[in-house]
């Protein structure tokens, strides 16, 4: 592998910049509650947490630009709307919460500090690393990601080898649908255009590749860190499950204590307590850069803008970042169900060729997946039995992915449609 290096030290940076929060508290529990039919509860996450959030990547490769260019083929005034309000989503949701989880794992049980002055602390460190971008890549993917890796495989291994009572049935009714809604919940799709950026960025500053070198780099470490994290969801799952008959709870944070103590005693909970401070700590170090980049492009590569986004996104993690955890989750869900299907359907139409993916593809596309996506948005809002009548016609709307099928049906009637023209066009 040409340039493995640099591929391996990107990927490992790529999976650290990814698993966050979400990524570590949201499988065991979906495990858990999965039960016996943890597997295609496995397999619905897998789609919306390293699917699509790795296509990112890929689409990131062909593109080598910023967020803007994945919604330029349906106009300058989306790409830059758009653009914003993922920025804008980033730095008030998924930041925020990595600093209230470690608050919450890492300093509360063992100090006596208040979350204003962790959330200072934590957010003065992220503001270093970000300023000092050039060197990201390399500390995160050398030294951090290496011993969040080491310690997941410990607690997984050591766990699905202990002797437990029996598992029990799953408490969900569709276990495939609810496994990619709760996939929305780790924001990877989001990560994925956002980090995707931040890894071209950071190898155009070394300044000795290609664009074709560039692009078979974060192709492969996208790939690489894509197999890493279905290897940890899986097992986080599958521990979840595998120990769901005998601890009762409808906590997470409970339930990821409750995994730790069981494989490494005492000691596991100091060094989930380690672990989840450093997956929180990558994560928001390459959202904020990634913001931080974005603005900078848009003022005309000015250091200053990148340094004035990059302040204001730290000084609101450390005032959001004082609301529990649990209350951070709950109110992004209205917000994810509007952003999500964009983002999947801008994701996917940027991973194809041209010949499919054609501008008036793009905004056909993009305007129905967000049409039939408001009655899963307003379900968190309204009461139900105004939505019912809607609901009911859509399909999958009642599992919150109605904008899926009419979506992909004017995908292909509209591709249909051009096959049809350039015929035509040759006769």
């Amino acid at each position: 592998m040409k340039h493995s290096k640099q591929t391996f030290i990107t990927a490992f940076a790529l999976f650290s910049m990814f698993f966050g929060v979400g990524n570590l508290l949201l499988p065991p529990f979906l495990g858990y509650n999965a039960g016996s039919e943890w597997v295609w509860v496995t397999i619905g996450f897998t789609i919306s947490a390293v699917f699509i959030p790795i296509l990112a990547i890929y689409s990131h490769a062909k593109l080598q630009g910023t967020l803007l260019d994945f919604g330029l083929k349906v106009s300058n005034w989306f790409a830059i709307s758009y653009s914003l309000v993922v920025y804008i989503i980033a730095a008030t949701l998924p930041i925020p919460r990595t600093a209230a989880f470690t608050y919450e794992m890492a300093v509360q049980p063992y100090f006596d500090l208040s979350s204003l002055w962790s959330s200072a602390i934590y957010f003065v460190l992220v503001l270093l690393f970000v300023l000092n971008r050039q060197i990201v890549l390399d500390l995160i993917g050398k030294f951090l990601t290496p011993f969040i890796l080491l310690l997941l495989f410990v607690i997984i291994l050591l766990g699905l080898f202990e002797e437990v009572s029996p598992i029990r049935e799953s408490i969900f009714g569709n276990t495939f649908t609810e496994g990619i809604m709760e996939g929305y919940q780790t924001f990877d799709a989001l990560g994925g255009i956002v980090s995707g950026g931040v890894v071209v960025i950071s190898l155009s500053l070394l300044g000795k590749y290609s664009f074709k070198e560039k692009k078979s780099i974060i192709l492969q470490s996208g790939i690489l860190s894509g197999i890493g994290l279905l290897i940890i969801y899986g097992g986080l799952i599958a521990l979840g499950s595998h120990f769901n008959g005998s601890f009762d709870t409808d906590n997470r944070t409970q339930l990821l204590q409750f995994l730790s103590s069981q494989t490494l005693g005492n000691l596991g909970t100091v060094l989930l307590s380690v672990l989840v401070a450093l997956a929180c700590f990558t994560t928001a170090v390459g959202v904020i850069a990634g913001t931080a980049d974005f603005i900078k492009g848009l003022a005309n590569d000015s250091k200053s803008a990148f340094t004035i986004t990059a302040i204001i996104g730290c000084v609101l993690g450390v005032f959001i970042g004082q609301f529990e955890v649990h209350y951070i989750i709950d109110i992004a869900l209205p917000v994810l169900m509007f952003i999500y299907p964009i983002t999947i359907v801008l994701i996917i139409l940027n991973a194809l060729t041209e010949k499919w993916a054609t501008k008036r593809v793009f905004r056909a596309v993009v305007l129905t997946a967000f049409i039939f996506s408001i009655p899963d948005f307003l379900s968190f809002l309204v009461a139900e039995e105004y939505l019912i009548p809607i609901r009911e016609l859509i399909p999958l709307s009642k599992n919150n992915m109605g904008w899926a099928l009419p979506a992909f049906a004017i995908f292909i009637l509209l591709n249909g449609v051009n096959r049809i023209q350039s015929i035509n066009k040759l006769n």
